[in-house]
Formats: C-alpha cells, sequence, structure tokens
C-alpha cells in the first residue's frame, strides 16, 4: 500500500513537471526584438564582414617591402648587392586608409539596414503569433456556441417543435467548427515556427505574448517622421557614405599623383684594376616622371560618380519622403479601421448574435437566422483580428522605411 501510494505521488509530481514544462514562456515584444538582435543568424553571419572591413583598413595601411638585389658580372666590379626601398610621398598611405575606414561604415550600414529588416520581421512575427492566438480562442469560441445550439436544436426536436432537419444543420456546424478550429490551431504552431527561426529559438519553444493584439500602436507625428528618415533612412545613409567615400578616393588619386620615389643603396665588390676597389658603396634615386598619366580619367570619373550621387541623393530623398507619406496614411486608415471594428461593428455583430438565440430558443426564429447571425459575427470578428495585425504590420514597415525606432520611449 505504501509502495503504491509513492508511486502515484511520483507520477503526480512527473505529470507537474511535464506540465510545467510545457507552459509558454511569456515574451514581451521589447525581448523579441532583443533577442532577434543578439541571436538571428542572418545577423550573426553578416556582422562577420565587420572583421573583414578592419582587415581592409588594416592592408591599405601597410607599407611597401623592399627588394634586396645581388649582381654577379663579367663586367668590373663583378659582385654587387643593394636595397630597393620605394618611398611614398604626399600623404598615399594615410588617404588608402581614409578610403578603407569609410568603405568599412558602408559595411556598417549594410549590417544596420538588415538589422532593421530582421526588426520589422520579428515585429510582424511576435503579433502574427498574436493574431493566430487569439483566431485559435475565437474558433474555440465558436466550437462552444455551436455546441449550445445543437443542445438547443435537440432540445426543442425532442419537444416536437422542430424537425430533425434543424439539428443535422446544427451539427454540420459543429463538425465545421471543429475542423477550423484544428486548421487555427495548426497555423498557430506555423506562427511559433517563423518567430523562434527569427530568434534562433529551439523550434520546441513555446512563447506567450505579453503584448496584446490590440494594443495598437503609438500615434506618430508626420513632419517628425519625414525628418528623422531623412537623417536614419539606411538609403540615403547609404548614398551620403558613398560620397564620402568618393571623396576620399579622389583625394588618394590627387596624392598618387605625387611621384613614388624608389632609393637604393648597397655595396659592390671586386673591382680590380687602374684606380679598383675591394669594397665600393654605391646608391641610386628612380623617379618616375608625371608626363603622360597623372591619374586624369580616374579622377574625371570619380567627379562624375560625385554628380550622379548628388543626383541620387536628391531622388531618393524625395522617393523616401513619399513612403512615408504613404506609410503614414496608411497606418492612419488601418487604425481608423480597427478602431471602427472595436467600436461598432464588432459589439453589434455580437448582441444580433444574442437575440438570433434568444429568438429561436423561444420559438420566434429559425435556426437559419441564428446561423446565418453566427457566421456574420465570426466574419466581422475575424477581420476586427486581421485588422489589428494589418495596424501592427503597417507599423512595421512605417519603422523600417523611417530607418530608426519609432516606439514610445
Amino acid at each position: 500500500m505504501k509502495r503504491r501510494v509513492l508511486t502515484s505521488a511520483a507520477l503526480v509530481i512527473l505529470a507537474s513537471g511535464v506540465a510545467w514544462s510545457q507552459t509558454p514562456n511569456r515574451l514581451s515584444l521589447p525581448m523579441a526584438l532583443e533577442l532577434a538582435g543578439k541571436q538571428n543568424l542572418d545577423l550573426l553571419a553578416v556582422r562577420q564582414r565587420q572583421v573583414i572591413s578592419k582587415a581592409g583598413v588594416q592592408a591599405a595601411g601597410q607599407r611597401p617591402n623592399p627588394t634586396f638585389n645581388f649582381t654577379a658580372l663579367r663586367d668590373t666590379p663583378h659582385e654587387g648587392v643593394f636595397v630597393d626601398q620605394p618611398l611614398e610621398l604626399g600623404g598615399k598611405r594615410g588617404r588608402r586608409i581614409e578610403v578603407a575606414q569609410r568603405e568599412g561604415v558602408l559595411t556598417d550600414l549594410e549590417i544596420t539596414a538588415l538589422e532593421r529588416l530582421v526588426r520589422r520581421q520579428t515585429r510582424e512575427a511576435y503579433f502574427q503569433l498574436a493574431f493566430s492566438r487569439a483566431e485559435s480562442q475565437r474558433q474555440g469560441h465558436l466550437v462552444e456556441l455551436t455546441k449550445r445550439l445543437e443542445q438547443i436544436a435537440k432540445d426543442r426536436f425532442n419537444a416536437g417543435d422542430v424537425a430533425q432537419l434543424e439539428v443535422i444543420q446544427a451539427g454540420l456546424e459543429v463538425a465545421r467548427a471543429q475542423a477550423d478550429y484544428k486548421v487555427a490551431q495548426q497555423e498557430e504552431k506555423i506562427s511559433l515556427s517563423q518567430l523562434n527561426a527569427l530568434l534562433n529559438e529551439p523550434a520546441t519553444t513555446d512563447w506567450e505574448p505579453v503584448a496584446a493584439l490590440q494594443d495598437l500602436p503609438p500615434a506618430v507625428s508626420l513632419p517628425d517622421l519625414v525628418q528623422l528618415a531623412y537623417n536614419a533612412n539606411p538609403e540615403l545613409q547609404h548614398i551620403a557614405q558613398e560620397q564620402k567615400v568618393e571623396e576620399s578616393r579622389r583625394a588618394l588619386l590627387k596624392a598618387e599623383r605625387i611621384p613614388t620615389v624608389d632609393v637604393e643603396l648597397g655595396l659592390d665588390f671586386n673591382s680590380p684594376g687602374p684606380g679598383g676597389f675591394a669594397v665600393g658603396p654605391r646608391g641610386q634615386i628612380a623617379v618616375p616622371l608625371p608626363v603622360f598619366n597623372r591619374n586624369q580619367g580616374e579622377i574625371a570619373e570619380s567627379l562624375a560618380t560625385q554628380h550622379l550621387l548628388d543626383s541620387e541623393e536628391a531622388a531618393t530623398k524625395r522617393g523616401v519622403a513619399s513612403k512615408v507619406e504613404t506609410g503614414y496614411f496608411d497606418l492612419d486608415a488601418q487604425r481608423t479601421q480597427a478602431e471602427t471594428y472595436r467600436a461598432t461593428l464588432v459589439p453589434v455583430a455580437r448582441q444580433l448574435e444574442d437575440l438570433a438565440e434568444q429568438s429561436y430558443r423561444a420559438g420566434k426564429a429559425d435556426i437559419l437566422m441564428v446561423l446565418t447571425a453566427q457566421r456574420n459575427v465570426q466574419d466581422v470578428e475575424h477581420s476586427y483580428l486581421q485588422s489589428l495585425f494589418t495596424v501592427q504590420s503597417a507599423f512595421a514597415e512605417l519603422e523600417e522605411t523611417v530607418g530608426s525606432s519609432i516606439d514610445p520611449k
């Protein structure tokens, strides 16, 4: 008896442990964005480019190596050794480093752009999971409603008030609602898997979104958004940095006009005969003359590229402002639609559904009226949830276009 009690207690503890391990982890939106920023595999991969950029700066700062030479001739002096060392003048090395550093900033901007994209995807996946959970709950509630209606139909059939056809119709609605509920549960698993992929978490990790789908994002000011986009939009930042890179490259081309001097120092050996010597010093300086090639073509190309970037900046700036304006008005329209559903359409549809069920229970309406009212309210509630998700998605898209967080601090 004692062993049986201990075994039962162990089973209870084990079952409670399993149930506890399956409890969803509460996940706030800031926490999800932070996890994605730290663990997303795409971000981890692209951040390795920073190491390459640093190596590029190191390579640009390297000085030219000296050249060691040994000669053996039949003429005198018979042997000789010398070292040839190029000397870069005009700040060429500093200009190369500057170009590499500014190109490295381009890499940082590309990483930032991907971070914004991952932030948007994470936000959408977070609220997609919230939407799927709400849909599952709605479908589960619909199953309860259809079962209740089926029971009412059975009670009225047993009382001889309605035909068996109404019981069959009610049973069909129950089966349909149960099928839709199972589909909604599977879609919920898909949403969870997509979120875990972005967070680089195990596929079995279950999350419970803390932020409700009904918590609409804050209202934002259009002029502030446009100005913020001018300062933070990834496309504009990339073009601005390309202009700086081109300026540095052109400065390097001009510095390369100054010749690199080759200094040669060494010793000659074994020069017999009158005036001969056993060991004698030698020296030489070589300076290329910039007569024909003074980087004229490269500098002209750089200037043309600069003018092109200036034109692209003006066009991109206007395009960004247009995107921000479009996103702002789209967000405002979606917010208005969601608030209309919440304040008017959903309450009215639910009221009509209750009245239809009460009328059917009292024998004042047929089952088709109740089924129509139920379908109407389900369509309205689904559209309401869809409008809430659309608001969240529009906010995420607008935030990515701006290029900076527009969440309240």
